[in-house]
């Protein structure tokens, strides 16, 4: 395991918050604006639950699935995601992956065989990793942490809009549904909890713009005292 206190000299900014509420698409432009390195961490778990359902592998076999996320084979090339020689950009954004990756991210085990990973990413000049936990558990170190939410209602038909630009066919009700479960079952997992922190800034950014959220965090980020774990 990466110690935290060895982590310190690293800028590092995280953003998390709930399904579909713009936190990639922020992080990786604040990541872009500072040139800082970038984490998605909902794509490793949408990875491996990639894999496991490939692998016809059952969702709540934990120890197969840890070994498959200890194991898993992959490389982040720009924009593109590639696993075991394959590219998978689009295809762990289906909403079935999505569903599939809230299951296995509850797993104790699973979560373990992850967190080194993402920790490994945090080097100079800095870092911004997006996700559930990231604040919370994967870096409690970071300099800037930000919660980023909307309604469900919005996050709903930004999905909606995301899906049918690329030509994929979706119905806005049965997402919104599905947002509605999984902010239930993400917040309700008793590891590792989908929650906003004291030391978490706030973000709604159901009437803002994606500009005026990178130059939220941005501003945020400028401002904010580093923190230190012993």
């Amino acid at each position: 395991m990466v110690e935290l206190a060895s982590l310190n000299s690293v800028s590092i900014i995280t953003i998390d918050g709930p399904s579909a509420s713009g936190k990639g698409t922020v992080a990786q432009k604040v990541a872009s604006r500072l040139g800082f390195h970038y984490l998605d961490s909902g794509a490793l778990y949408r990875l491996v639950a990639l894999a496991a359902l490939n692998s016809s592998t059952l969702l709540d076999a934990e120890t197969d699935i840890a070994r498959i996320a200890a194991t898993l084979d992959v490389s982040f090339e720009g924009e593109k995601i590639v696993m075991s020689g394959i590219d998978v950009t689009e295809a762990i954004r289906q909403e079935r992956i999505g569903t599939a990756a809230s299951k296995i991210s509850a797993l104790s085990q699973v979560r373990q065989a992850l967190t080194e990973r993402q920790q490994a990413y945090a080097q100079a000049p800095g870092l911004v990793a997006d996700g559930r936990d990231m604040g919370s558990v994967i870096f409690p170190m970071a300099k800037t942490k930000i919660f980023l939410t909307a309604s469900a209602e919005v996050r709903a038909e930004r999905r909606y809009k995301q899906l049918i630009g690329k030509g994929i066919s979706a119905n806005l009700h049965d997402i919104l549904r599905d947002i509605r479960d999984r902010d239930v079952r993400d917040s309700a997992r008793s590891i590792a909890p989908l929650q906003q922190h004291a030391d978490s800034v706030l973000l709604d950014t159901s009437h803002m713009t994606i500009e005026e959220a990178v130059n939220f965090v941005v501003k945020v980020f400028e401002t904010s005292e580093p923190k230190t774990v012993n």
